[in-house]
């Protein structure tokens, strides 16, 4: 098969083909452009305006509260990003160093 094309978004097949351009379905007929951004795509920007991912390690900018705890992370604490989520507060689900998973709000975020 050709290079490396993706299997069509709406049903996964993998029968998939090139016409100009554009990527063709022959199981459900859906066709799409590979070049233009994802709709149904999360974007999350933290302090700076840099947009986050999974995977992406971030620095903390602000002293922050945990919930129910006197617990506190410091500025400058680390944290990998496990899952960003489309929510209103805490977008970013992280594994922070020194205190463990929790769900964190992009905008006291940098990413490092």
């Amino acid at each position: 098969m050709s290079e490396s094309i993706p299997p069509c978004p709406q049903c996964e097949s993998e029968y998939v083909y090139q016409d100009q351009a554009l990527l063709v379905c022959p199981e459900c007929s859906y066709e799409w452009d590979p070049n233009e951004p994802d709709e149904d795509a999360i974007i999350v920007k933290d302090a700076n305006g840099a947009v986050l991912t999974d995977g992406d390690k971030v620095t903390v900018i602000k002293d922050l509260k945990i919930k129910a705890s006197s617990q506190v992370i410091k500025i400058g604490t680390k944290a990998t990003i496990k899952r960003v989520l489309d929510k209103k507060d805490h977008q970013l689900d992280c594994k922070v160093d020194g205190v463990g998973e929790m769900m964190v709000t992009a905008k006291f975020v940098k990413k490092a």
